[in-house]
């Protein structure tokens, strides 16, 4: 005879009887369970009662148990969502990212650790580069900016000489502050100006030979040390049409080439010496044009939309008086599909879980004279991520890729008071792309397949981090990074 609202708070109670517990986050909808857990501690008696009665709350009452009392005034429901915002006074609001206050602490370097800012220490153990170690620092809301700017040092060293310093910056130029008692920030991820800089000194790079015949035993290594500099741009809205997007950079770098230290494979300057002798010390000036329609609603994590574009890459200023460059054509298409473990595009709702097909299609060719480092390449963390990065290198290459992602744990899970995973998924990827000695040639270039499957972890619709294993033919990649490869 008791109503079921007051069965929801009895449920809610019993979830808070504890600060180290048990907890089930848990979703009932038209008798279709979902859930997921999370072990904080070891079961004693209390936590079997309340893992008992909680359970029993799991199977007969709704996810009202965590969405009862969250509405509009809240920053953040107990589940993870975050209460739609009102953008009406905002231009195309799909492409405007909403921040809410709670992500925005203010206070000492101490009060914003592990919630703007953090330091990942890492070590690592390989024979060919030794054992090393480093640390990458990164702060989101670098000044106190209120998530304006982005600063990040990563540090690394290995006990065989294997170096990589480097430091990034990154400054969003759009941002207004949200009306309203809930406060935060509305962020337009399309316009943004950037720097970077670093040296790294790679004992291991593998380079096959050029083509698209290249075999996997003609594998070979050189030391690489690379010292390089950059900026770019990137705005919207220039041309009074919004979907219109241009892109500047320019960028230095010098590499200085040596004996590889993969100790299974010979030394490149073995198989190669012209090659590495015209590469090796070598300096090499660009800059960047890019012009391209996107309407997708996000360019780090779309859900919808489509976009197409190209970019040239000229390289005027290089050692011995040589000049070339890259053109480049992109285009992908994004489709929202229906979710399997969640319902897709409430209204109510910040950013909700959505599953995606996208798919996407590049060429790039050179032209003039560029170093073997500097020609366009498939494999690695972005282009057929089965193979080991660098696999297939020539003088033009394309590249064509299907993904579908979909969101497991829609609502994620908490790490802290402060610190939460939005949600966490998969995307199963499918790709083919081929080499060539030039444009013409591409059409009958042998066709390199990859295939594999991602975990993501999303921290919010801007940062997601994947985990890709892929596989080619006779080859495998795994690969960590931050941000979708398309």
């Amino acid at each position: 005879h008791y109503s079921g609202r007051w069965r929801v708070r009895f449920c809610s109670r019993q979830l808070r009887l504890k600060k180290y517990m048990f907890v089930l986050i848990s979703k009932c909808h038209y008798s279709k369970i979902h859930s997921l857990a999370r072990w904080q501690r070891p079961f004693t008696l209390i936590c079997l009662r309340v893992f008992v009665v909680n359970t029993l709350c799991v199977l007969f009452f709704s996810f009202s148990v965590f969405a009862t009392n969250c509405g509009s005034e809240k920053e953040i429901c107990s589940d993870g969502r975050i209460p739609a915002v009102d953008k009406t006074n905002l231009q195309n609001p799909e492409k405007w990212r909403y921040i809410p206050e709670y992500r925005i602490p203010s206070g000492s370097w101490r009060n914003r650790f592990l919630e703007t800012w953090f330091a990942t220490p890492f070590v690592f153990s390989e024979g060919d580069i030794g054992v090393g170690g480093g640390v990458a620092i990164t702060d989101i809301d670098f000044r106190q900016q209120r998530r304006q700017e982005f600063a990040g040092i990563f540090l690394s060293y290995t006990s065989e000489g294997q170096q990589n310093y480097s430091i990034a910056w990154k400054r969003w130029v759009n941002q207004k502050e949200a009306e309203g008692m809930r406060g935060g920030v509305f962020q337009d991820e399309r316009n943004y100006i950037s720097l970077n800089s670093g040296y790294e000194r790679t004992l291991t790079r593998r380079f096959f030979g050029l083509g698209d015949n290249s075999k996997q035993e003609g594998e070979t290594s050189y030391l690489d040390e690379v010292t390089w500099f950059g900026g770019e741009a990137q705005f919207s809205n220039l041309l009074l049409l919004d979907d219109v997007i241009i892109k500047v950079g320019a960028s230095a770098e010098h590499h200085d080439l040596g004996v590889g230290h993969v100790s299974t494979v010979p030394s490149m300057e073995e198989h190669y010496p012209i090659l590495v002798n015209k590469a090796h010390s070598y300096t090499i000036g660009w800059t960047k044009f890019g012009l391209r329609w996107d309407t997708r609603d996000s360019l780090h994590n779309p859900y919808r939309g489509w976009h197409v574009g190209a970019q040239i890459d000229w390289a005027p200023i290089q050692t011995h008086g040589n000049q070339g460059g890259i053109t480049s054509v992109k285009g992908g298409k994004v489709w929202s599909v229906p979710g399997i473990f969640h319902k897709n595009s409430n209204s109510r709702e910040e950013n909700p879980p959505t599953d995606s097909l996208a798919i996407h299609a590049e060429v790039h060719s050179s032209f003039g004279d560029l170093p073997f480092w500097a020609l366009p390449s498939l494999g690695g963390n972005l282009r057929l991520r089965g193979y080991t990065p660098n696999r297939f290198v020539d003088r033009a290459s394309w590249l064509a890729a299907t993904e579908y992602r979909f969101w497991f744990l829609p609502r994620g899970l908490s790490i802290t008071n402060d610190l939460r995973i939005e949600r966490v998924g998969a995307a199963i990827f499918v790709e083919a792309g081929s080499v060539a000695n030039s444009f013409s040639d591409l059409l009958d270039s042998k066709v390199q397949p990859s295939i594999g499957i991602s975990i993501r972890i999303g921290l919010e619709r801007a940062a997601i981090f994947r985990f890709d294993f892929g596989r080619g033919k006779q080859d495998t990649n795994f690969t960590v990074r931050f941000g979708l490869a398309f």
